[in-house]
């Protein structure tokens, strides 16, 4: 493949939490970032693993090991090791972006005519 949607940065901070290493043998030893752009392929286009292009290798063991990395928890490692410094850019929230119905405004019940209370005639 000659474009990786991971730049070099991101993937010198997922690199350390990815199971095995390429002298480890077995397929948790293999390219671990081919095998990152394949789950990243497919979670973009939506497609099956069935779909998945020769050039990530063989979709069964690409699904395979996804199942193994979900399981021990790599990715949920990856995620946080890629949160640890939130922008925030896309959290900022003001009454531009969030409009609230003028029933949900009020205190409940709202205003309320009131007779006078006069004592009846007996």
């Amino acid at each position: 493949m000659d474009r990786f949607v991971l730049t070099d940065a991101q993937w010198a901070k997922m690199e350390p939490h990815c199971l095995g290493k390429p002298t480890d043998p077995g397929r948790s030893g293999a390219n671990n970032r081919l095998f990152l752009e394949a789950v990243l392929w497919i979670v973009r286009t939506g497609s099956p693993w069935r779909d998945l292009p020769a050039t990530f290798g063989n979709w069964s063991t690409a699904f395979r090991r996804f199942r193994d990395w979900r399981e021990a928890d790599v990715f949920k490692r990856i995620f946080d090791a890629l949160t640890e410094e939130p922008d925030m850019e896309y959290a900022m929230v003001d009454a531009t972006i969030v409009k609230v119905h003028r029933h949900g405004q009020g205190a409940k019940g709202g205003l309320r005519a009131r007779p006078l209370a006069v004592p009846k005639a007996a």
